[in-house]
C-alpha cells in the first residue's frame, strides 16, 4: 500500500484497524463495533487547519504502508504505549518508543510496519501550514514558523506546559467534554509556549537539539563530543526510555554504552535539556498519570509499578510536579 498524504495515510490505517466512523457531536470515533477489544481511535478536527487524535488500540493484522507526502505540518504529542517501527528517507531514524515528541514534516517519504498483537496509546496534535499562513501569521507576523525547526527530524521532547495541555485535552475527550472552541484555545497556547521557548534563548531544545560540539562543564572546562559520544547517548537515552520504571544506575549505565560517567552526563544534559534523572522521572510520571485517569489501582499500586519502593516518594514528587497530589489529581478526570 501506498499513501499520496497525510489524510490517505490515516485512511488508509483506519481502514487496515477494521475501524468504522461514527460521527458524533464534535467529534469522529473510528472503532469496530463488533470487536471492541481493538479499541479506538477519536479525531477532533478544524479540517484542513488542525487535528487533535487520540488512539488506544490493538493492531489486528500485519500491515505495511509506504508513504510519499508533499503537504507540510507540524505534529506533536506523547506516546504512552507501543513501539513505531518506520524508515523515513534520508533519516537514520528506525523506530520510536514512548516519549514525548514534536517533528515539522516536509516532503516526507518512508515506509511504517505494524505488527499484529502491537498495543498502541497515544495522543497527538497536528497543524497543517494552513493554519500558520491563514490564521497565525497575518495576525501574529513574528511567530514561530515551519523553517525554525529541522524537517523530518523528531525532537524527543516537549515543554512539559504542553505536554499537561495533551494531558487536560486526553481527558477532557474521553469523558466527552472537549469543545471545539476551547481545543483551538490550547491549539494557540501550545504554539505561543514553543514560540517562546525558541525566542526566549538561543539555547533551546529545539535549536540546540543538534549541536554536539563543546560542552562546558566548569568555569573554564569544557569536553568535546565526537560522533561515537553522541551514539553513546543516544543508546543510553534509549535504555532509560525502555527501563524508566527501574533505570540502572549511572555507573551501570555508563558501562553498558562505553562512555566515561561525566561524559554521559554532561552530554545527556547537553541534548535533552534535563538530567538523567529527570528524564526518567519525567516518563515515570507520564505512566502515573495515565494510570491515574485510566484505571482503579491505588496510588500504592501505581507507586510500585512505575518504580517507587515508598508510596510517600512517589506522592512527594508527583505533588513537586502537579502542584497536588495524586488523587487530587485523578479526581480531574471527574470535571
Amino acid at each position: 500500500m501506498n499513501s499520496k498524504n497525510p489524510k490517505d495515510f490515516q485512511s488508509k490505517v483506519l481502514k487496515e484497524m477494521t475501524f468504522t466512523p461514527f460521527t458524533m457531536d464534535n467529534y469522529t470515533i473510528y472503532k469496530n463495533a463488533h470487536r471492541p477489544e481493538l479499541g479506538y481511535f477519536i479525531k477532533y478536527a478544524r479540517e484542513g487547519y488542525y487535528e487533535f487524535g487520540i488512539g488506544d488500540y490493538t493492531i489486528p493484522n500485519n500491515f505495511t504502508l509506504s508513504f510519499d507526502h508533499n503537504e507540510e505540518l507540524m505534529r506533536f504529542g506523547t506516546v504512552y504505549t507501543g513501539e513505531t517501527k518506520f524508515k523515513i528517507e534520508n533519516n537514520p531514524i528506525s523506530s520510536f518508543t514512548p516519549s514525548s515528541f514534536f517533528v515539522v514534516e516536509k516532503m516526507l517519504r518512508g515506509k511504517q510496519t505494524w505488527k499484529k498483537g502491537q498495543h498502541f496509546h497515544g495522543a497527538e496534535i497536528t497543524i497543517h501550514k494552513k493554519y500558520f499562513k491563514e490564521i497565525i501569521e497575518p495576525n501574529f507576523p513574528n511567530t514561530i514558523n515551519f523553517s525554525d525547526f529541522i524537517s523530518n527530524y523528531t525532537y524527543r521532547y516537549l515543554p512539559l506546559e504542553i505536554a499537561s495541555i495533551i494531558q487536560t485535552l486526553r481527558s477532557l475527550a474521553e469523558s466527552d467534554k472537549l469543545t471545539a472552541i476551547y481545543l483551538e484555545s490550547k491549539i494557540l497556547e501550545a504554539i505561543a509556549l514553543i514560540n517562546n521557548e525558541i525566542f526566549s534563548s538561543p539555547e533551546n531544545a529545539f535549536t540546540n537539539q543538534l549541536d554536539y560540539g563543546d560542552i562546558k562543564i566548569g568555569k573554564d572546562r569544557y569536553i568535546t563530543l565526537t560522533a561515537s559520544d553522541v551514539n553513546a547517548i543516544q543508546k543510553a537515552y534509549d535504555i532509560l526510555t525502555k527501563e524508566a520504571c527501574n533505570p540502572p544506575t549511572i555507573k551501570s549505565l555508563s558501562k553498558m554504552v562505553f562512555l566515561n560517567e561525566q561524559k554521559l552526563k554532561a552530554g545527556f544534559l547537553a541534548r535533552y535539556h534535563m538530567t538523567i534523572s529527570e528524564y526518567t522521572c519525567s516518563i515515570r510520571m507520564t505512566i502515573a498519570e495515565n494510570l491515574l485517569f485510566t484505571t482503579e489501582l491505588t496510588v500504592d499500586e501505581i507507586s510500585k509499578k512505575v518504580g517507587y519502593s515508598y508510596s510517600g516518594n512517589f506522592v512527594k514528587m508527583f505533588k513537586q510536579i502537579h502542584g497536588k497530589t495524586p488523587l487530587a489529581f485523578r479526581k480531574m478526570r471527574k470535571y
